[in-house]
Order: structure tokens, then sequence, then C-alpha cells
């Protein structure tokens, strides 16, 4: 018997189902588990960093983050989004992440209903719940696209909605119909959208579209982490009506202070410089996605083509995703994402076209 004693909202949440996988596999595994882009970070942004270390620029900087990348993201908003943003609304955070939990404090309150996507992205039930509110699945439709209507009729009396386009699980991409009409509704009816767009760059044949065009109490939510292959660096940002930028700010000063200085450095050449090495991830995931979905197809599997992010949510059933875990594929099962896809799998194709190749001929063994 554990003698210790921990607070009901940890202990009601369960560990990431995703993070299990880091290190799982034997030496032959190949692991599709990791949403993490499997490319360096770009040169450009390395030598950014070394040359702040160099000049003496590694203590604390403004909570909300350096002027010049709060700048560099307003003109990033402006030319890749259409969005009208000053760096007074912009707080630099360790990570999407992060952005998501300042959010989550400053706006729910206990008892409060936070609408997620159910399968969704596996850390916006949990924040909600450390939050005090309650975490309320909205259905996908059989293209796993939101099902806008059902999400209009659970939007009475919700607080947030959180909105993921390109969408971590599925690789679905919303339309700018869908979203318009899912930020409008919300917006008439005092529900906040909270837009995660981490996946904006890698959409393959859609275009991405923000939702913060569609309505003035929309908060979005993004991080340089994939776009520039920069996970460990740990820089994300909130971008939000002025108003809510202090309250979230009460809580960002007490748990972090400030993004690492080094990181929000390296965060500005992002956005500021060469952003080739983008476009060259994005064609390389297409190639991946391609060869992926040929060949999970090419065996039994059927399920829309994904239209963005680095992700297949693939019907497999249980049987299958267990014989394939163990025989060194290494996938995320469905559950891990929420309550209605138990016998889905996401497969990640951040990984190299060899190992996807690999990983479809173990797949057809088990299904012959």
């Amino acid at each position: 018997m554990n003698k210790h004693r921990y607070a009901s909202r940890v202990r009601s949440v369960e560990m990431s189902g995703i993070r299990k996988l880091f290190d799982a596999g034997g030496a032959d595994a190949i692991n599709l588990g990791i949403g993490q882009p499997d490319f360096d970070t770009p040169e450009h942004i390395k030598e950014a960093a070394i040359a702040a270390i160099r000049a003496g620029k590694t203590g604390y900087t403004p909570n909300a983050g350096i002027p010049e990348l709060r700048e560099a993201i307003c003109t990033k908003f402006e030319r890749e989004n259409d969005l009208a943003f000053q760096p007074e609304q912009i707080i630099v955070t360790a990570g999407g992440s992060e952005a998501l939990h300042l959010v989550m404090e400053a706006l729910v309150d206990p008892g409060d209903r936070v609408l997620v996507t159910d399968p969704g992205f596996v850390s916006y039930a949990a924040l909600a719940t450390f939050a005090g509110g309650r975490p309320e699945g909205v259905p996908l439709d059989p293209t796993l696209h939101i099902d806008v209507e059902q999400a209009k009729e659970q939007m009475d009396g919700a607080r947030l909605f959180v909105l993921n386009s390109p969408t971590n699980p599925t690789g679905v991409v919303e339309s700018e119909e869908s979203i318009r009409a899912l930020v409008e509704y919300a917006n008439d009816r005092g529900v906040t959208i909270v837009s995660d767009e981490v996946y904006e760059h890698f959409v393959y044949e859609k275009k991405h579209v923000s939702a913060g065009r569609f309505g003035e109490d929309v908060i979005t939510v993004n991080a340089v982490s994939k776009t520039y292959a920069m996970t460990g660096w740990r820089i994300g940002y909130i971008a939000a009506p002025e108003d809510y930028i202090p309250e979230c700010l009460k809580v960002h000063q007490y748990i972090q202070a400030c993004a690492t200085s080094i990181s929000q450095y390296a965060a500005l050449a992002a956005y500021t410089g060469d952003q080739g090495p983008v476009a060259r991830m994005r064609d390389e995931y297409r190639a991946r996605r391609d060869l992926l979905y040929d060949g999970l197809s090419g065996i039994r599997f059927n399920f829309p083509r994904p239209e963005g992010a680095f992700y297949m949510f693939v019907p497999m059933g249980r049987n299958i995703i267990e014989k394939a875990i163990e025989a060194g594929v290494i996938i995320v099962p469905g559950e891990a994402f929420g309550s209605r896809a138990p016998d889905y799998a996401r497969i990640s194709y951040a990984t190299s076209r060899e190992n996807l190749s690999r990983a479809v001929e173990r797949l057809a063994a088990l299904v012959e």
C-alpha cells in the first residue's frame, strides 16, 4: 500500500500513452509511435543559438518573451495567416504544451465543460482536468473530420472548444467552411475557441486556414517544434485577445518565468531566416505519406488518405495492433486518444522511407 497522498486531479489522469513508447521495442524495432520530426534543426537556427550563447544572452528575458521574437511572430501571422496581432497579444512559452496549459488555467473554472475531439490529442483532456474542468468528447464523422452539427449541439454552456487542424492523431485538415461554422457558432454562444495550429505547414493538397480569421474570441496556439524540427528547444506561444494576456501571463510568471533565452533567439532566426527547409520537410513528408498509404492500402486497410501533419489513423483491430507491437512495429493504440477509436492505431511517418517500407512488410506478414 502506498503511504503517500496525491492530489485527486493528478490521480484521475493517466500517463500519456504516447510517452510510454519513446523507448519501446528492441534493437530491431521500427518506432512509428513518436510524433517528432526526424530531421535536424536547420543550421542557421543552431548558429543563432550559438551566437546568443557567445553574446551572453543567457539570463532571464521579459516574461512574455523577447520583444524581437514577439514582433517576428506578429509578422509571421500577417504573412502566413492573414491575422493582425500586436506584440502585446503574444506570450512566448516553453513549447505548445505550456501554451495550452496557460489557457486552461487562466480560463477554466472548476466544473467548466471543455470540448475536445474524440479521438484527439492526448494533452487536451488532461490539461482541462488539471485545471478543474470537465473534458467532453466531440465525435468525428466517418471521414475522421469534426462532426460540425454534433459539435454545435454540445457547445451551449461550454467554456472552451479546442480545435486542432491539421490534426493529431488523424492527419485531417478541416475545411474553411467547417472552421468558419465552428468559430462563428462558438463565439455567438460565448465559447472560446482554442486553435492548435502546430502542424500548419504540413498540409499537402488543401490549404491551412486559421480559426482566428472568423471570430474575435479565438486563442491561437502554435510552436516552432514541428515546423522547424525544434521539438527539444521548447518554444511555443499563444496569440490572443489582449485582455486574456495578463491572466495567462500570471500563470506563466509563476510556473515558468520565461521561456529559455537561447531557444528564443533560435526561434527568432527560424521565423526571420530561410524558410526553404520547411518546404523541403513538407515535400518529404508528402512522399512518405504516399508510400505508407499505398503500402497499407495494398494490404487490406481502408481509411481516408491523411491531408496533413505526419500521422495516419488506421482501423486495424486490437489483435493486429498487439501483434504489430510484438513484431517490433511500434504504433500507438487508439484508446490513447480517447474512447471512441479503440480499434484504430496512430502511425507516425516522421521516419525514413526505408523504415516505412520495412514496417509495411512486417504488417503484411501479420494479415496474410
